[in-house]
């Protein structure tokens, strides 16, 4: 348990659940006002601490600058909603569904402490009235809107190139024998049977395909800003005096 000289340590200060994570910041301890002893602490949780939660605090530590509860941050934050009145008292009904939530044995802590009504105590009070307003704040949260992906397939297309073949053929040259070739033609035997034989070749055409790397695709996103308009509620408070001046000058 903590003690009231640790309150101002406490205030405005980060507080842990027993994991080690941050729950929010404290906003307010409550006393018991029949032993005087811390018994409550209200954190701010939620989005920019617009939520409240309490938590017992009578086996809670300080830490250097920061207080430790032996509860879990979701715990917490699944705490029941209670309301203060304007004096800052927790009523009876409200303190034992606290209770009762955190598995705290209501009936010992009646008879310990007959807890009928519990004060805020965030900070010195004196005879000033604190006037206070809700202020909204507004937040952006990145959500999934949708998927894209890069899917790669294959086509096949007819492509036609055209290109030159060649052959062979067979022609025919005759020479009458002269002066020139006379002894190469008489050579041989006078008259006989013989055979001369010539290949022929003919060029065709042939496909070939090897793929070649042509382009480079990836996805990216480009972020756009546009403007929205919220609107949200917040309660203010106001002061007005009564006196009873005006019936005395009747």
């Amino acid at each position: 348990m903590i003690t009231r000289e640790q309150i101002p340590t406490v205030l405005d200060h980060p507080v842990y659940d027993s994991a080690g994570k941050k729950i929010g910041d404290a906003r307010h301890v409550f006393f018991d006002e029949v032993s005087g002893q811390p018994e409550w602490v209200s954190v701010k949780t939620g989005l920019f601490g617009t939520s409240e939660s309490f938590v017992p605090i009578h086996d809670a530590t300080v830490v250097e600058d920061h207080l430790e509860v032996p509860y879990l941050k979701n715990k917490v934050k699944e705490a029941p909603n209670v309301d203060v009145d304007a004096g800052g008292h927790l009523s009876e009904q409200e303190e034992r569904r606290l209770y009762e939530f955190y598995g705290v044995d209501w009936e010992a802590a009646w008879r310990q402490t007959q807890p009928d009504a519990k004060k805020a105590a965030g900070r010195p009070t004196d005879e000033a009235m604190t006037r206070s307003e809700e202020q909204m704040r507004v937040g952006t949260e990145r959500r999934e809107t949708g998927r894209a992906r890069l899917r790669k397939y294959v086509v096949t297309e007819e492509q036609q190139r055209t290109v030159p073949v060649r052959h062979e053929e067979v022609r025919v040259e005759r020479e009458p024998v002269t002066e020139a070739n006379r002894e190469e033609a008489m050579s041989g035997p006078e008259i006989s049977e013989a055979e001369h034989e010539v290949t022929l070749h003919a060029e065709r055409p042939v496909v070939e395909t090897k793929a070649e790397p042509v382009e480079r695709v990836r996805l990216t996103t480009d972020e756009r800003v546009e403007e929205e308009t919220v609107k949200g509620k917040v309660r203010k408070e106001r002061i007005e005096a009564d006196t009873d001046e005006n019936d005395r000058r009747s």
